[in-house]
């Protein structure tokens, strides 16, 4: 008996010592993922993906934070504290544009077109573009509605030498509009014009004048990360890459899912205001024809590259990038994955 007992105990250690290295191998990898602002509508993709396992599914074990601003989110990735991120891709083609050598890539691109808007009162005399020469316009330095607007000018016709900018904080620019203190303001229309609507001035009230109806037809929302990340985990960034995307086309399928789970996640949630932000974004930024007949993340990269040198432009930077230096379509999950 005892005999016995040794024989089975001697084949389960065996056994145990055949398995342990599969079980090591079988241990999620760690990625650390950074969003490009607090908890909102626009970011909780990345979210509904980690709390419904699509991270888990492709064997990754994710940390979301959130971010304080996609100027930020580029600078993070260079110096380590994170690995792959979401942010708006224009500060980043800025941040390759001075740091060459830091190597930040985008491997999808989320947000066919940008949410970058100058909002005036619908009651001034403001209404066409070439009309905000002479006026004043509110946003704090850091904007990039008014840092990119030197470009916009330049597409839209406009002598940006006759716009005065008015510095604000975030908190004052919208107000400086509606107690007419400023006769118009720059940002993201998901931000700005949802503002205004919330201290007394309605959306007809407002006209906005989005950036790519006026010829800056600038790219959005991507996923960045490194080259020296890619290079040392390309099976995690793809598994990332896709995870990431199937948890955007379900907010696309069933924004309320992805806004109960923001709730749950960020029980301070305004539900109403997030689904507003969250049609207006799908309406302005997201759903373009491109998308509807090619999917997400269908870069034109000649359009990627008269972005970037607007971008470069506008920030008085020599022509330096090149477009298949900051996005690669490497990554992404097959075509079929990514119809909207």
């Amino acid at each position: 008996m005892a005999h016995g007992i040794s024989r089975r105990g001697a084949l389960i250690a065996g056994t145990a010592i055949l398995a342990a290295p599969l079980v090591a191998r079988a241990q999620p990898t760690r990625l650390r993922f950074t969003l490009d602002w607090a908890f909102q509508a626009p970011n909780a993709f990345a979210l509904l993906a980690r709390d419904k396992g699509y991270f888990r599914d492709a064997g990754i074990d994710v940390q979301i934070d959130r971010g304080q601003g996609s100027g930020g989110v580029p600078v993070a990735l260079a110096g380590g504290s994170y690995d792959m991120g979401y942010a708006d891709l224009n500060p980043a083609i800025k941040f390759v544009a001075e740091n060459p050598d830091r190597g930040i890539v985008a491997v999808a691109v989320l947000h066919d077109r940008s949410p970058l808007c100058a909002i005036v009162r619908a009651d001034s005399a403001i209404r066409t573009p070439k009309d905000l020469e002479g006026k004043r316009l509110a946003a704090p330095d850091f904007d990039a509605g008014r840092q990119l607007f030197p470009a916009f000018a330049k597409s839209a016709g406009i002598d940006a030498a006759k716009v005065t900018f008015l510095s604000v904080s975030p908190a004052l620019r919208e107000p400086m509009l509606v107690r007419r203190e400023a006769d118009g303001v720059t940002g993201f229309v998901t931000t700005s014009a949802l503002a205004l609507k919330g201290i007394g001035l309605d959306h007809p009230a407002q006209r906005v004048m989005m950036y790519y109806d006026h010829g800056l037809n600038l790219y959005g929302g991507a996923i960045l990360t490194t080259r020296a990340f890619i290079e040392r985990n390309p099976a995690v960034v793809r598994g990332a890459t896709a995870a990431l995307m199937r948890g955007f086309r379900d907010t696309l399928r069933n924004g309320q899912e992805m806004l109960d789970n923001l709730r749950r996640v960020e029980p301070l949630t305004d539900v109403a205001l997030e689904r507003e932000r969250h049609e207006m974004n799908v309406a302005r930024v997201i759903m373009s024809d491109n998308v509807r007949a090619n999917g997400l993340s269908s870069v034109d990269m000649g359009r990627l590259q008269t972005g970037i040198r607007a971008v470069e432009e506008a920030y008085n930077l020599p022509p330096r990038v090149q477009a298949a230096q900051i996005y690669t379509a490497d990554f992404l999950p097959p075509a079929a994955d990514r119809a909207v």
